[in-house]
């Protein structure tokens, strides 16, 4: 096992590692939990806004737990990957009916709640408990898997699972949250995907990865994810400044947030238009990307003069312009309505 790389981290997060994020500073595994969640898989910049808005609504596990989803879901709308605010609240109130308002203190323990999984619950158990345990988010693999040159393919448990017990090996024996926080912040900022500022690195010299003279190779993923296409049809409904919308199913995509009503195609859209004697108006096609694929969608408007009755596609709400903010929908459906 490679010698002097958690002191090396530790030294240099000390020094030129990130100190002034509103989640740092602190053993409050609530904080810390909260900022876990956001920052999976989305960048520090856009999850500031929503950090410092959640704290000030829901400021302890307790005010979340007694919150109702929609909230909650309005709150997160245009964060994405919306099944994390599902688990954040189904999480909160486990924390609450289980553990009487206080975060476990074990990694182990951790991961047996909603919607934390290994890496977060050693993330929490490192920084608020300094329990000596590993984490293995996308960046530190990154960063493991360079400094030990590992070629086996992620992609594959088998080959993760040994790259977490090297992970394990490395900890250091005290100083855990310094190190943990180093880790992250050396994937955050020098070892970045492409352009790995190896010069400024502290492990440099240690980096088997660099030693190879080409580190980007590193970690090795060869599955790749296939996208595919989707294409739908969105109907903009409005009486009286006020909005129809229809709530998403539980499960899939947007699951529980609020949308304009879908179609699959224009036919069946346009079906419903006559029904409701509505002229459409064309708006610009959207194009928003996710993580599996590339949803295509075609907003058409209508104003309709009169109440309508029995004919609307349902079920659904009438809502007020004003109050559109307290409802959860997705962002490109909020740009659009703005």
């Amino acid at each position: 096992m490679i010698q002097g790389f958690a002191p090396a981290l530790i030294a240099w997060q000390k020094v030129h590692g990130r100190h002034q994020l509103p989640w740092q500073n602190t053993d409050d595994p609530y904080r810390v939990w909260l900022s876990e969640i956001m920052l999976q898989q989305t960048q520090v910049s856009t999850v500031l806004g929503y950090y410092e808005r959640f704290l000030e609504r829901f400021p302890d596990v307790t005010a979340l737990a007694a919150a109702h989803l929609d909230e909650v879901l309005a709150l997160w709308a245009g964060l994405g990957y919306y099944s994390r605010a599902r688990n954040l609240h189904r999480c909160a109130q486990a924390v609450v009916a289980q553990f009487g308002g206080r975060f476990p203190p074990t990694a182990e323990q951790l991961t047996t709640l909603p919607g934390i999984g290994r890496s977060t619950a050693a993330a929490i158990a490192s920084f608020c408990f300094g329990e000596r345990v590993a984490i293995l988010d996308g960046n530190v693999k990154r960063v493991l898997g360079r400094v030990l040159a590992f070629d086996a393919d992620l992609a594959k448990q088998a080959n993760e699972r040994q790259l977490w017990a090297l992970a394990t090996e490395l900890l250091p024996d005290q100083d855990m949250p310094s190190y943990t926080q180093g880790l992250m912040d050396l994937g955050a900022t020098l070892c970045s995907r492409s352009s790995p500022q190896c010069l400024l690195c502290p492990v440099a010299e240690l980096c088997l990865g660099r030693k190879t003279g080409q580190p980007e190779d590193y970690p090795v993923r060869i599955r790749k994810l296939k996208r595919s296409r989707r294409e739908n049809w969105w109907l903009w409904l409005e009486h009286e400044g006020r909005v129809w919308l229809t709530q998403r199913p539980d499960t899939g995509v947007w699951a529980g947030l609020w949308t304009l009503p879908l179609f699959d195609d224009e036919a069946a859209l346009q079906a419903q238009a006559d029904a409701l004697d509505a002229k459409l108006s064309r708006l610009p096609t959207i194009e928003h990307s996710l993580t599996h694929f590339d949803w295509v969608l075609h907003p058409r408007q209508a104003s309709l003069s009169q109440a309508p009755g029995e004919a609307l596609p349902g079920p659904g709400v009438w809502v007020a312009r004003e109050a559109l903010a307290s409802y959860a929908v997705p962002a490109p459906l909020k740009k659009l309505l703005t």
